[in-house]
């Protein structure tokens, strides 16, 4: 029989509830998302040369991804409100699958990690082009949202392959 991880925002009674961290000792702790938004060519270009009606589209993403880091505890149920020390986003044109590709890298230091911060700083930023180019290209497919690595903590580090 194969050892089944347990979930660890359930009780005994099956129950959900958050995780006690208080006696986990606090270390720099490092997490990196990306995600990508595939859309028209022509779409693309109006991000690429900045002719998009509402701006600069990749800006104001920037900034809407990291003002969702800081609010993840606010948004998911169970997640502790955590004192980031770094949010950085950057984004990648790939013109061959007219797309574009967000990476998050969210640090703390603190006694749990910062993976859903960065997830959701990845998915707010492409929300947010979405948002910003929809006049345009109501087609636009978010996908491969994804952790990359994370750092620190008990368990370590993870590399997804």
């Amino acid at each position: 029989m194969t050892d089944i991880p347990s979930l660890t925002h359930f009780d005994a009674q099956g129950q959900a509830h958050m995780v006690d961290v208080a006696a986990k000792p606090a270390t720099h702790r490092t997490a990196v998302a990306e995600g990508r938004i595939t859309m028209q060519a022509t779409t693309l270009s109006l991000i690429v040369q900045g002719d998009a009606k509402k701006g600069d589209v990749l800006g104001v993403a920037r900034i809407a991804g990291i003002m969702a880091a800081k609010k993840t505890s606010d948004l998911i149920p169970l997640c502790h409100p955590l004192a980031l020390t770094r949010v950085a986003l950057t984004f990648a044109v790939d013109a061959t699958q007219a797309s574009v590709i967000c990476n998050a890298t969210v640090e703390t230091v603190g006694p749990t990690g910062v993976e859903m911060e960065a997830l959701t700083a990845v998915q707010v930023a492409l929300l947010t082009i979405y948002d910003m180019c929809k006049a345009a290209d109501r087609g636009m497919t978010i996908t491969d949202v994804r952790v990359l690595q994370k750092h620190g903590g008990k368990s370590g580090s993870f590399v997804n392959p």
